[in-house]
């Protein structure tokens, strides 16, 4: 029963991170692209867990983490630079 919710929501997120790279490569101004990057981070996280639930490691849940945490201050990142035009004030 988990090897089928496993692949199920593998499959759900892979089309996910699809519909994000045509997003990306395809939005029509820059802050469509940056909210496909960063739920292409997100998606990317997902992916990660359930490669730690179908293999039984901790290991992938801190790489999971670390991902999250540098995709939030490369997103804040992006947005300052965006609206302001420097990052550091």
């Amino acid at each position: 029963m988990l090897d089928i919710a496993l692949w199920t929501s593998l499959a759900l997120v892979v089309a996910a991170l699809a519909l994000n790279v045509y997003r990306l490569t395809i939005g029509p101004d820059m802050p469509d692209r940056l909210l496909a990057l960063d739920t292409m981070y997100i998606n990317s996280i997902a992916l990660i867990v359930l490669l730690g639930l179908w293999l039984n490691t901790k290991t992938y849940f801190e790489s999971a983490l670390l991902i999250a945490m540098l995709g939030f201050i490369s997103t804040v990142a992006v947005c300052k630079y965006l609206l302001r035009g420097d990052i550091i004030e």
